[in-house]
């Protein structure tokens, strides 16, 4: 094992990061019941301004600012349907903003012919959703398009969400798991994506102000296995953060960063497993990218070849030099390196400030995969995890059947303001009346926001929402 070193003149330019939880996902028997009677836990907010306010807490990269939903209808998906009243297709497409909250768990699968597109100022609160969660995938065959499209569009919050695609489609391009396109102010955080037959994750056009973190994007459908395209087809330079995420079984692009000059582009604290024979690839058919490569952790696997490269420079289609800071990633296995025609674009100080906090390299591996991807993990999370640990498992997985998701019982929510009854009476508001935009304790955010931001600490720490 190596690693590189931070030298003096930046380690004050880094700064620690509040640990997150490394938990295990709560099982599917009597724990999981015998947590619906512990006490409602909460840790206190730090106090924020309406200057300073991020999407939520502990939102970081430059997309930390998306106002998602704030301030709008609070709408229940009450349906696993494709569409119609109550359905996740219903709450996305429609205007003004608003926030997604689900009473149920389990597979959407889109049977129509046409994507759902994200429309602006929304939040899809995953977190919410009782049992196992949400999983969307679609229906195969020839009308199989990306499950879940962010295009045209500004001020987008996910998290806590799964796009699976257990059944093969016949457009390979359209088959992506997640897509950004032509949008700014958005953040994915805490997904999980696999199986795609493209990217697990893309972006494409013009995007600014995105943020992707805390997520997991595994086992790419070969010939065309990748983890994260970030950029495709740019207009103008962008602002991009790649953070705390796990690449596992996918072939190359580990992520693939291709950006033009004047972008502000971070990959930081990533988890990068078994690529055959690429992770992080830096291009430069748009100028040369400029990159901050930080505290990441590449690990060799049983599918990566004799040669691999931690950050690969390819030169075709080369239109200017890359500028790459690279800065206390750790390589773990004997056949990877940094590719040499990589170095030579090296530079010593980063190439724009950093949006992120840094950790070291060895605890973000162990923070990743503790905390990584949508909570409850289903199994196939579970297992990739498992794999990356005991460095087993492949690149070409067969056997892709969804896993199996508990429908459970939502919490109890009399006036519809997408906060449960029973935390509204632990902080003393009233259950019977809409007060989702009030902010009680005068801290800055709103009382939803804070209710949210409980219900992802409770699904992180194995607990259930009540």
């Amino acid at each position: 094992m190596t690693m590189t070193t931070f030298s003096s003149s930046v380690r004050s330019f880094f700064r620690l990061a509040r640990p997150a939880a490394v938990v295990l996902c709560c099982s599917l028997t009597a724990a999981c019941q015998a947590a619906e009677d512990e006490p409602i836990v909460e840790r206190p907010l730090a106090r924020v301004t309406q200057a300073d306010r991020p999407a939520f807490p502990g939102a970081e990269g430059h997309g930390r600012f998306a106002r998602g939903g704030r301030d709008g209808r609070i709408i229940q998906v009450t349906t696993l349907a494709d569409e119609g009243a109550g359905s996740l297709r219903a709450c996305i497409e429609a205007a003004g903003p608003r926030v997604c909250v689900f009473r149920v768990g389990g597979v959407i699968r889109y049977v129509r012919e046409r994507p759902i597109i994200v429309h602006p100022n929304i939040t899809i609160a995953g977190e919410t959703a009782p049992g196992d969660g949400i999983l969307i995938t679609h229906s195969g065959g020839e009308h199989a398009f990306t499950p879940f499209v962010v295009k045209n569009t500004h001020d987008v919050i996910v998290r806590h969400i799964r796009v699976r695609t257990d059944l093969p489609g016949e457009q390979r391009g359209a088959n992506s798991a997640f897509i950004i396109e032509n949008s700014r102010n958005v953040i994915l955080d805490h997904v999980s994506a696999s199986w795609a037959l493209d990217e697990n994750v893309g972006g494409y056009a013009q995007n600014d102000a995105i943020t992707i973190s805390w997520s997991i994007f595994a086992e790419g459908v070969p010939r065309h296995d990748k983890c994260a395209l970030l950029s495709s087809d740019p207009k103008g330079p962008q602002q991009l953060s790649f953070i705390r995420n796990l690449c596992a079984h996918n072939g190359d692009r580990n992520p693939d960063v291709n950006f033009p000059p004047g972008s502000c582009v971070e990959v930081i604290n990533n988890v990068l497993y078994n690529a055959s024979s690429q992770f992080t690839e830096v291009w430069e058919s748009y100028g040369g990218t400029p990159a901050n490569i930080v505290g990441n952790y590449y690990r060799q696997g049983p599918s990566t070849a004799g040669r691999a490269y931690a950050i690969d420079r390819p030169l075709v289609g080369s239109t200017g030099r890359a500028r790459i800071y690279q800065a206390g990633n750790v390589i773990d296995g004997d056949r990877v390196t940094f590719a040499p025609i990589a170095q030579e674009a090296f530079v010593a100080t980063p190439v724009c400030p950093l949006r992120s906090a840094v950790l070291d390299a060895r605890a973000a591996y162990a923070q990743v995969l503790g905390g990584a991807g949508a909570f409850p993990r289903d199994a196939v999370d579970v297992r990739i995890a498992d794999e990356v640990r005991s460095r087993t498992g492949k690149i070409g997985r067969e056997n892709r059947v969804l896993p199996v998701l508990r429908a459970g019982t939502p919490y109890a929510d009399a006036d519809g303001d997408g906060m449960s009854d029973a935390w509204e009476r632990h902080r003393k508001l009233d259950p019977a009346r809409n007060d989702a935009w009030g902010d009680a304790d005068g801290n800055g955010w709103a009382n939803l926001e804070e209710f949210l931001n409980y219900a992802h600490e409770t699904r992180l720490a194995g607990r259930v929402v009540r």
